[in-house]
């Protein structure tokens, strides 16, 4: 009997991973990102498929952890100072996208499709709120969390979800089954309920880990970082606040903490697993039945409220400042309903502002949208890749300059300093446009230009200039503007950046005028810096400078003469330990 009980344990688990590992691989392959391949496969086994699960409401709210481990997470990098900073954004960009949204969503609902006002207010206030977990995975997977564009998709964020408590106490108000009171209570209920989670997490948090770990045992932090994250959820949720919004509070209150990292990497393979469990459970809500009544209205709803959100959060990023680019960026990230639209569907449903068969429609919009939102996410990135945004950027024209400086990356900003600091005159050219928008913040006048073309050297000055400096890391394209300055530009000397010691040869068999690896000084300066720590005087460590510099120069003119391996005699060489002889 013990053995029937577990196998019925173990084989959902199994149905779910075994799910999981062959569909986001596939999709992930595909190029077509892992939450499409969790929501599909979420579809395959849920009800209206296989019907392996015929109950996707319990485990989607139970896979909501996920979502509140991922917010924890990301509170714990956004310490208060940082946090508080951002309020501007949080009650401004987002306060303003949010209204914005849900009047233009309200009205969309109401003019077009004939809604009566309190339930197109229900079905726009849903859709707007955006999915937490769909973005937030998103900007982690490409490092953009840090960014400023993904700093303000976190403000955002941050806002809806402080949102669905006036939401509700709104629903509160809408019901016929409420006197309208209770909306209010509920708002003062929240309000304490974040008081007291800020108190306990100032106060509190620190001595409880400090306890801890003088028990020095690893699965006892474990459960105390667990217990923190799922208690603030608790009590959120318990004061109708959103459960990943209590997380991320306590995330930020131990960002300063001397315990993060181990909570962080406690927490993390909890997060990883509850999150595609998360995306899986959407899948299996998506009822097909519904979608195959309902396919024209479902389809219309759908097709309307993504445009209409999406020319309200391309509006407001604008106004608030974001290029072109950047505002597409944002839209395609925030077309999609979230999460919380469940939420307050069911809500607005249990109070009868909306029927039943509404409420599984604008349900089934959201998870749509869902679904949707990657292949939206994937035409919007090829679309910005090959149509760069040009705003703000100079192509180059009839430059001047003494010196022309091609590439302004890292090693062409450094370069710029020593002939700036003597006043001469340079023309600059760059061929992104991100950087050189960048440049431009900082007061550097970079243009536009490929400096493998001949025509655009010729615009950008190469013809007048005393000295060409070539700075870029792409080490065929700097061969090749060398032998197109040799040829039309003898004038100019040549000054090129050698991505390695095979580049440098074939710099120096080109006969260029100066060349220099781009790591190579600072690996001496690295070599000189550990004999200093280790306690050798400073005549010393000049005198060892000095030698592996003429080894080095004398090691490149062999190279030049010969091969890769002319030379070699001249490298210094840890000596091989003496084989163990066994008697």
């Amino acid at each position: 009997m013990a053995d029937v009980s577990l196998g019925q344990t173990i084989g959902p688990a199994v149905a779910l991973m075994g799910a999981a590992v062959v569909a986001v691989p596939l999709f992930r392959r595909l190029g077509l990102g892992s939450v499409l391949g969790y929501f599909a496969a979420g579809v395959l086994i849920g009800p209206s498929v296989l019907g392996l699960f015929t109950d996707a409401q319990s485990i989607l709210h139970f896979s909501e952890l996920g979502v509140v481990m991922f917010l924890f997470v990301i509170g714990l990098e956004l310490r208060p100072p940082k946090l508080w900073a951002m309020r501007g954004q949080i009650f401004g960009l987002g306060l303003v996208q949010v209204a914005a949204a849900i009047a233009g969503l309200s009205a969309t609902g109401a003019l077009v499709f004939g809604l009566p006002g309190p339930v197109a207010f229900i079905a726009g206030a849903g859709f707007v709120l955006s999915s937490t977990a769909v973005i937030m995975s998103v900007l982690q997977d490409r490092g953009e969390i840090s960014s400023d564009e993904g700093q303000k998709s976190v403000a955002i964020l941050l806002f809806e979800d402080l949102m669905i408590v006036p939401l509700l106490a709104v629903v509160a108000f809408l019901s016929p089954m409420s006197s309208g009171h209770s909306g209010w209570t509920e708002v003062l209920i929240a309000l304490a309920a974040m008081l007291v989670l800020l108190g306990v997490s100032r106060w509190g948090l620190n001595p409880f880990f400090a306890l801890l770990a003088r028990a020095r045992t690893r699965e006892v932090l474990t459960a105390g970082a667990l217990l923190v994250v799922l208690g603030a959820a608790l009590l959120m949720d318990a004061a109708g606040l959103s459960m990943a919004m209590g997380a991320f509070l306590a995330g930020v209150m131990l960002s300063s903490s001397s315990y993060r990292h181990q909570i962080e990497s406690d927490i993390e393979p909890f997060r990883g697993l509850l999150m595609g469990l998360f995306f899986l459970a959407v899948g299996m809500s998506l009822d097909l039945a519904v979608v195959a009544a309902e396919w024209r209205f479902l389809l219309a709803l759908l097709l309307a409220f993504t445009i209409a959100k999406g020319l309200v959060v391309y509006g407001v990023a604008r106004l608030f400042g974001s290029s072109s680019h950047g505002a597409l960026h944002r839209t395609s990230m925030f077309l999609q309903g979230g999460e919380f639209a469940f939420v307050l569907y069911t809500a607005a449903a249990a109070g009868g502002v909306i029927d039943a068969r509404q409420n599984a429609l604008f349900a089934t919009v959201v998870i749509l949208s869902m679904a949707l939102t990657p292949l939206l996410m994937l035409a919007a990135d090829r679309f910005l890749r090959s149509e760069a945004s040009m705003e703000g950027v100079d192509h180059a024209r009839n430059l001047k300059g003494r010196i022309l400086i091609i590439g302004f990356g890292r090693f062409g900003q450094i370069a710029s300093q020593a002939l700036l600091a003597k006043g001469i005159d340079l023309s600059v050219i760059d061929n992104d446009p991100d950087r050189i928008r960048d440049a431009d913040r900082y007061g550097f006048k970079v243009f536009f230009g490929d400096g493998a073309r001949l025509d655009v050297l010729r615009h950008s000055g190469a013809g007048g200039a005393d000295a060409i400096m070539i700075c870029i890391d792409d080490s065929k394209a700097a061969m090749q503007i060398v032998e197109l300055a040799q040829h039309a530009f003898p004038q100019a000397r040549l000054l090129v950046r050698s991505y390695d010691r095979g580049h440098a040869v074939e710099l120096i068999r080109a006969g260029v005028d100066y060349q220099i690896r781009e790591t190579v000084e600072s690996a001496y300066l690295m070599g000189a810096a550990g004999l200093r720590l280790l306690g050798f005087v400073e005549a010393d460590i000049e005198e060892v400078a000095e030698d592996i510099r003429r080894r080095d120069t004398e090691r490149l003119s062999e190279q030049v003469q010969g091969d890769a391996m002319s030379g070699s005699d001249r490298l210094l060489l840890q000596p091989r330990p003496e084989p163990l002889v066994h008697g």
